[in-house]
């Protein structure tokens, strides 16, 4: 009885030890804390990133479940040892036809082709003559196979007749007509060239018209159709390109021939579209130019402006003689 008592009163100090302990490591995790928040002001450091490296340790011990998928580098160009200039073609120089000798002399000599050819080509004779820097070059004269004759640009004089007119050689001539000497030689040309394509035969069924033989066509068109209607489909005495020789009305033929409403739709018609061009030929009424030209499309109707310009003409993508030498539109007459 006297001594457990005694012993059972002393042991309520025990807890007090453990939690003085308890204390001191809070105490010192405090001033720990305080060293380190002190350190880190100091040193400019974070808290943070102190502790990181322990985080850092516990990720390598993750093992991770899939190796990441390996993407291949992509390669890099190689670098260009130099830039290439621009290739900038330099546009032909458009200069005045009529100082030069060479073109001079070949227009005084009536020679269409060294004219030309004296000017550097068709396409600069054509830019020159567009540009107004050929004076010299007459588009109103119905000798030169460029001229231009429309509803508003009669021949001069009106009776103009052309001095060598010839037949087309080799091929049939339904009417008897003629054309000037150059423009038949290439009408054959043409004719031959599409027979040996085995593409049919063309015959010539109008060429040279007088200014009374145009009288008599046109009135009789009038008298049938009316003088408004007329005026699309046949020119009046005087503006006729039939006057010059240098236009040609060809029809398809077989076992016989037809009429000029058939060529379009020949294999003929269809020939002369692609190829009269190689021959000097254009189709001078176009489907689709009537406000041009002044005329209904007419595909049996061919002008004769010779090999060099027609080349150009094609080359060009032009449709109408107005727009290739820069003229204004002719759609009617001057009344």
């Amino acid at each position: 009885m006297s001594a457990f008592p005694a012993r059972h009163a002393r042991s309520p100090r025990r807890p007090i030890r453990v939690g003085v302990v308890a204390g001191l490591a809070v105490l010192a995790s405090l001033v720990l804390g305080s060293t380190a928040t002190m350190t880190a002001a100091v040193t400019g450091q974070s808290l943070f990133l102190a502790a990181a490296p322990r985080a850092v340790e516990v990720q390598k011990t993750v093992e991770p479940t899939a190796p990441p998928t390996s993407v291949p580098p992509v390669p890099l160009p190689a670098p260009a040892e130099s830039i290439p200039a621009p290739t900038v073609a330099a546009a032909p120089a458009v200069v005045d036809l009529c100082a030069l000798p060479d073109v001079v002399a070949a227009l005084a000599a009536g020679d269409d082709a060294a004219t030309i050819a004296a000017a550097g080509g068709a396409e600069v004779f054509r830019s020159a003559v567009a540009g107004a820097m050929a004076p010299c070059v007459d588009l109103g004269d119905p000798g030169r196979v460029w001229t231009v004759i429309n509803k508003t640009r009669p021949l001069a004089p009106v009776d103009y007749r052309p001095a060598d007119l010839a037949m087309p050689e080799d091929m049939r001539s339904t009417v008897g007509g003629s054309l000037r000497s150059d423009a038949a030689a290439a009408l054959s040309a043409m004719a031959g060239a599409a027979s040996a394509a085995g593409v049919g035969e063309i015959a010539l069924e109008s060429g040279f018209r007088s200014l009374t033989t145009q009288e008599t066509t046109y009135g009789s068109q009038a008298n049938a159709q009316g003088s408004e209607e007329a005026d699309r489909t046949s020119a009046r005495p005087g503006f006729s390109e039939h006057q010059s020789g240098l236009a040609a009305d060809v029809v398809p033929c077989g076992a016989g021939c037809g009429t000029l409403d058939d060529l379009g739709a020949t294999a003929q018609g269809q020939w002369i579209v692609e190829h009269a061009w190689e021959f000097g030929w254009i189709t001078r009424y176009e489907d689709g130019f009537t406000p041009v030209t002044g005329y209904s499309p007419e595909p049996w109707h061919l002008r004769y402006i010779g090999p060099e310009l027609a080349r150009a003409y094609h080359d060009g993508g032009w449709h109408t003689l107005e727009d290739f030498f820069g003229l204004g539109a002719a759609p009617g007459y001057l009344e």
